[in-house]
């Protein structure tokens, strides 16, 4: 039974933002407070008194001379995160951040996704990295530490993208690249100053019969970006975001003995059953911000969505209870914020003070079905599945900085959180109805002190205390039976920090020793049983459960130095070891010491850059690598440590209006056979996805401006 989604526009508070810093040793200038920032914090200022690991991506660095449809193009070169191309667009990229995030099998979790203050992460705590205008990108920030617990639900790290206004004079650009595989890609982008209304739009098309077999994609994005300034004190700036990606076809992981005998191949269910996976996803949101007379600042912030999946699933299925093979889900989302901001005195000291509401919705209609197959066509067929879920959550946070004299700067902040799951079963079998619902709240403090030492170094520690919800797909299946999986519990982390910033006119050093406890891990589960027959059967669905106890502790390092001559060097290295303190799973096995499979202990990424000033021409040779990953909860299973190499050129010239920019990028030069990601505890021990051998990438710019 189809029914009516509501879309919910409320009033609420998005996102604790980055940390806006206090100003130099010897001033005493107003604060800046780590608040939640809608229309994007003002980049350039100081950052280094703030207590918390924050690492800033800006201009050519968000696609550095690349293909510029993926953020793990971005993000590799920022410690702590480990993202990975999975090379199947069906299921997006892996991203984590100090291990958290590391177990999903698709989509991102356990990290939220913010894009100029709307959220990309739905309330249950999944977000899509797709969603990204990497093409309108002004820059990301990325958010480590005990502080990003203040942003509530499964945030484990933030990723926060803020959106370029368009050029001042109407700019009309398009970008082409090619690549192997039939792989093109190509955008066209305008952006203009129009009166008092800033416009940014850009369109794109992605296709590519992919590196492996089975894999072929198209994927079509809009943006737009209207940025209005209705007053001196006033602001209002409209997003909208469009996403569709019809019939992306699903090769599955591999085993390893399938790497071994073909690395590029798809398994054969993915032929069997055509596994594919159909994505549209449409977006829109108005940020509103205006100073009042006496300085406050008020913030409102609306958003709300549509989102549309069906997939095709690469397993046989004939029990009513297993929840089909051919899933469709049609999704509402919406949400909003309302936040005020203060500087005054309190206890003869400055501090400025924050304080929201925040509320998000999604409703989602979920079918499944056993498909029928056709000769290589596949069809939905037998209804076996019919809910409404909703997720419902709501927050009130408040967060205050103080500056106890020119060289301490304290942060502490509070934020209560509410999420409710519920389900409304319409698939009755038996008089058998499996609607339910689950109530999640937590209340999670966080507090940091920094210490400027002197003009160049700071010291900071941080604490702090977060959860995080399992996710709707998380929730959706039980090992026997059908219905959701109420008795999942939410995770509890307890996080600490200390580091140290270092600034001087070429150098910048930024290193961080973390340690977070997680008191129930949530895990993969043993996978769904089909009963339907006169002998179970086990299926390829994925069940999710808590484990006890588990513990994150590393070190993060990042080095950037500016040589003479143009040349540039960057470094970024993780040690992380994460594992298991207790765990006994399903069957009753103690895995209690191994380590969370799908983390790397080491991680490093290095790149030297060479720009000759005044000559327009740029090269850099990259350097990427990691150490062994574990694939499944027993750590009998793992992909190799890495190492590649990659090196790009380009040149940008200038003739009247014209900007002309030709590049070359090659990828993996030592043509090294390699493990990209894992598909944690996968089925049937198909936990591999290779990455590709040395692949090549020629594109070109064309900007045309009218001035």
């Amino acid at each position: 039974m189809k029914k009516t989604i509501p879309t919910t526009l409320g009033a609420c508070a998005a996102a604790l933002s980055y940390l806006l810093p206090t100003c130099a040793l010897a001033q005493e200038a107003p604060l800046s407070l780590p608040t939640q920032v809608v229309l994007g914090s003002q980049a350039g200022q100081q950052e280094t008194r703030i207590p918390v690991a924050r690492s800033t991506v800006s201009g050519d660095e968000i696609s550095p001379l690349s293909l510029g449809a993926n953020l793990s193009e971005t993000l590799q070169r920022v410690p702590g995160i480990v993202a990975v191309n999975r090379q199947n667009y069906a299921q997006d990229l892996q991203i984590s951040s100090r291990g958290f995030g590391a177990r999903a099998q698709f989509g991102v979790r356990g990290v939220r996704l913010v894009q100029d203050g709307i959220p990309l992460t739905m309330p249950d705590g999944q977000g899509q990295p797709s969603l990204f205008d990497l093409d309108g990108m002004q820059r990301i920030e990325v958010l480590r530490g005990p502080l990003t617990t203040l942003y509530g639900n499964a945030s484990g790290g933030i990723i926060q993208g803020f959106t370029d206004e368009g050029a001042f004079y109407p700019t009309l650009e398009n970008r082409t690249a090619i690549g192997p595989d039939n792989l093109w890609r190509s955008r066209l982008r305008y952006g203009g100053q129009h009166g008092d209304l800033n416009v940014a739009a850009n369109v794109s098309r992605l296709s590519t019969d992919g590196y492996r077999d089975h894999s072929e994609t198209r994927r079509d994005i809009a943006n737009l970006r209207l940025g209005w300034d209705i007053d001196d004190a006033s602001s209002l700036t409209l997003l909208i975001n469009s996403l569709d990606q019809p019939e992306t076809e699903d090769p599955l992981g591999l085993t390893a003995e399938d790497v071994r005998e073909d690395r590029r191949q798809a398994v054969s269910n993915a032929y069997r059953f055509d596994t594919r996976k159909t994505v549209r996803h449409n977006q829109a949101g108005l940020n509103y911000q205006r100073r009042l007379d006496n300085d406050d600042k008020l913030t409102l912030m609306i958003y709300g969505g549509e989102r549309y999946v069906l997939q095709y699933l690469g397993f046989p299925t004939g029990g009513q209870f297993t929840g089909g093979n051919v899933i469709e889900l049609d999704r509402r989302f919406g949400g909003g914020e309302f936040g005020w901001e203060r500087e005054t005195q309190l206890f003869g000291f400055p501090v400025q003070l924050a304080a929201g509401l925040t509320y998000d919705y999604q409703g989602e209609q979920r079918n499944g079905f056993i498909s029928e197959e056709r000769r290589g066509e596949r069809r939905t067929g037998t209804l076996v599945r019919d809910e409404f879920n909703t997720v419902d959550s709501q927050d009130a946070y408040l967060i205050s900085t103080w500056q106890l004299d020119r060289r301490w700067t304290l942060t502490a902040g509070l934020r209560h959180s509410r999420v409710e799951f519920e389900s409304e079963d319409d698939y009755f079998v038996d008089g058998q109805n499996n609607s339910g619902n689950v109530d999640y709240q937590q209340t999670n403090p966080a507090m940091g002190l920094s210490y400027q030492w002197n003009s160049a170094l700071t010291l900071y520690a941080a604490l702090g205390q977060g959860f995080e919800t399992p996710t709707a797909q998380e929730l959706a299946y039980q090992q026997q039976g059908s219905g959701l999986n109420f008795g999942l519990k939410p995770a509890e982390s307890r996080n600490a920090e200390i580091g140290l910033k270092l600034r001087r006119e070429q150098t910048q050093i930024n290193l961080a020793l973390f340690h977070s406890r997680v008191e129930d891990e949530i895990v993969t589960g043993p996978n769904v049983i089909d009963r339907s027959g006169p002998e179970p059967v086990e299926t390829s669905r994925t069940t999710f459960v808590n484990a006890g106890q588990s513990t994150r502790r590393g070190i993060e390092l990042s080095v950037e130095q500016d040589f003479q001559h143009g040349i540039e060097g960057y470094l970024a290295y993780t040690l992380l070891d994460a594992r298991f303190d207790s765990y006994i799973d399903n069957d009753s096995n103690d895995l209690s010491g191994n380590k969370l499979p799908g983390v790397p202990r080491h991680s490093l990424f290095a790149e030297l850059s060479w720009q000759p000033p005044g000559t327009g021409f740029v090269t850099a040779l990259e350097a990427q690598t990691l150490s062994e990953r574990f694939a499944n909860d027993e750590n009998d299973a793992s992909a190799s440590g890495y190492a590649v190499f990659n090196w790009r050129a380009g040149y940008t010239h200038e003739i009247g209006n014209w900007t002309i920019d030709p590049f070359v990028r090659v990828d993996n030069l030592g043509d090294k056979e390699y493990i990209g990601s894992l598909i944690v505890n996968g089925p049937q021990d198909r936990f591999y996805e290779p990455a590709p051998d040395r692949q090549w990438l020629v594109g070109l710019g064309l900007q045309y401006q009218w001035r």
